[in-house]
């Protein structure tokens, strides 16, 4: 974040470093409710993986997919409630979902 000159855009900057354990594990999500100071149920993660997203349901989060060309949902995991082909469309469902 540091190198792109975007972290004086955000509040906090979250690592799974920090807990010693990497995505699809629950402690990352934890550790990130837990930072934000709300409940598992609050949390949502973005992502173009569905292994990430796939991880954040697991664990109690929401997610949303971001369907960039070549990446695909895993038909045997739970769908996320918010898929989208760009990073615009995503964030203008979550939006919608939040009004």
């Amino acid at each position: 974040m540091a190198n792109s000159g975007l972290r004086p855009l955000f509040e906090q900057v979250l690592s799974a470093d920090t807990v010693k354990r990497l995505k699809p594990a629950p402690e990352p999500y934890a550790h990130a409710a837990e930072r934000l100071g709300v409940g598992m149920d609050k949390v949502r993660l973005v992502a173009a993986h569905f292994w990430d997203v796939a991880g954040a349901l697991r664990a109690g989060c929401a997610a949303a997919f971001v369907a960039r060309p070549g990446q695909i949902l895993d038909p045997n995991m739970e769908r996320p409630d918010v898929v989208g082909p760009n990073l615009s469309a995503v964030a203008e469902q979550i939006v919608a979902l939040d009004l």
